[in-house]
């Protein structure tokens, strides 16, 4: 029921799914989300934005879309999820989307919210996990990158993949003319991936299993 955490495996809820974005950036990502996910849709819609970084734009997005936006400091790891993890509980959050969030969370936290916490990464994983994934596509030299919308585990960006989508690596890219391309499919993959998320189109290795 609403209020009630969710566990992993549980979607769909039979309700509309309460969103919460963590962001550090501008938020180009959780504009898509913002978009895909207003209190209109039935499915779900974004209730919550939270960033470790005091001015950021997304937070400022967020607010100019009517969405509750809060700012919470990073001291420490330990007091950042202890304030977040309060704020998302509050807001009867059922699931957690990182936007450019450019922290790691703890595994505790990421254990609290399994199944629940989102995450989209700029390569094809397991392909180029980690910092800099266009630049370690470039030296590689792969014919196609593109992203990859998965959920969070302990790891590094190894959590299972929910969809992923594909751009052609051209003649002279630099890591920025890449990550320009592959941004554009990520606006298009997180609100897919979330929708099959959401509708239990996708379920994780680990539910089907056990089903």
């Amino acid at each position: 029921m609403s209020g009630s955490p969710t566990p992993q495996g549980a979607f769909p809820l039979g309700r509309q799914a309460r969103l919460a974005v963590l962001a550090s950036g501008r938020g180009s990502n959780m504009l898509a989300l913002l978009r895909a996910f207003p209190a209109t849709n039935p499915l779900g819609r974004v209730a919550l934005v939270i960033s470790n970084i005091a001015g950021a734009e997304a937070l400022e997005s967020a607010q100019n879309a009517g969405v509750d936006a809060q700012y919470v400091p990073w001291p420490d790891r330990a007091a950042f999820e202890e304030e977040a993890g309060r704020l998302l509980r509050d807001a009867e959050i059922d699931v957690v989307c990182l936007a450019g969030f450019m922290r790691l969370l703890s595994p505790a936290f990421v254990g609290a919210w399994a199944g629940r916490l989102v995450n989209v990464h700029p390569s094809l994983l397991p392909s180029f996990p980690g910092l800099d994934a266009h630049g370690q596509a470039l030296r590689a030299g792969v014919a196609e990158s593109g992203c990859s919308v998965h959920l969070v585990d302990a790891g590094v960006d190894s959590g299972p993949v929910i969809l992923q989508r594909r751009v052609k690596v051209l003649p002279g890219d630099d890591s920025a003319a890449l990550a320009a391309r592959v941004l554009v499919e990520e606006h298009e993959a997180y609100p897919e991936a979330l929708r099959r998320l959401l509708t239990g189109e996708w379920r994780p290795p680990a539910v089907e299993a056990t089903s």
